[in-house]
């Protein structure tokens, strides 16, 4: 069974990590799939993700966006419906981080945090639910909304107020969305990573960090982007439709310990 087939969805943050893993996973199931990002170059190396889909025979568009603008949003949508004719799935995933605690943020990372991390949820969630509104419903649903918040969005992320802050707001967003527009079929749901390996440099690969997580986390590993890209895969898919306004947990038993 091709769980996305001829579906169309958006993705932004689709040049690395999470959205790459999560484009390529679409792409695969059938999705025609819209590309977003300020970049093309993935941070972890290798083939853009438009020509790694292309080659692997997917279908997939790119466009430059600036999640935080709502003319990039707006355009962004609009060249989705019009190259594939309507949007069944946006997924909002681009996201930023200061590693700042409360004292130490300055209100220029503050304010630039809050506006990709979510701002431009706002702004995903509201364009698309826009178009949905003006679709014909499939399978009972007129379209889905895939949030990506955090594990930090439940409990503190220590050391940066900001992202804790923002990814909590993409939560209880996340369950706005779905409360309000459940009536018009629109399906709108979040995935919450854990400790997740990506290309990301910084702190999020500092040794001793890396060190606590793997001891923190039940499960044997720490987590792959493959493993959320198949939580924002099942929640695209018609096998969630009776499942909206949740937050679910990638996270290898974390928060479960």
């Amino acid at each position: 069974m091709v769980l996305l087939e001829n579906k169309v969805a958006v993705v932004t943050g689709a040049s690395s990590g999470l959205g790459r893993a999560i484009a390529l996973a679409y792409a695969r199931e059938g999705a025609r799939v819209v590309l977003a990002d300020l970049r093309e170059e993935p941070v972890e190396g290798g083939l853009p993700t438009l020509e790694l889909i292309r080659q692997s025979g997917g279908t997939a568009i790119s466009r430059p966006t600036d999640v935080s603008q709502w003319a990039d949003i707006d355009e962004l949508v609009t060249a989705a419906v019009e190259t594939y004719g309507r949007l069944d799935v946006m997924v909002n995933n681009a996201a930023t981080y200061t590693s700042t605690n409360l004292v130490e943020t300055a209100e220029d990372q503050w304010q630039r945090v809050i506006a990709v991390n979510l701002t431009g949820v706002f702004f995903g969630c509201k364009r698309a639910v826009r178009q949905m509104l003006k679709q014909e419903a499939v399978n009972e649903v007129r379209g889905r909304i895939v949030n990506i918040s955090s594990q930090h969005g439940m409990v503190a992320s220590p050391g940066d107020l900001p992202y804790g802050v923002s990814k909590g707001g993409v939560v209880q967003m996340t369950r706005q969305v779905a409360v309000d527009h459940a009536k018009d079929l629109i399906v709108c749901n979040a995935v919450a990573p854990g400790k997740i390996i990506t290309g990301k440099p910084g702190i999020a690969n500092d040794p001793q960090a890396l060190d606590y997580s793997v001891r923190r986390t039940p499960w044997p590993r720490l987590g792959r982007p493959e493993d959320v890209a198949g939580a924002a895969l099942f929640l695209a898919s018609d096998l969630a439709t009776y499942v909206t306004g949740i937050n679910l947990l990638v996270d290898g038993g974390w928060m479960a310990g």
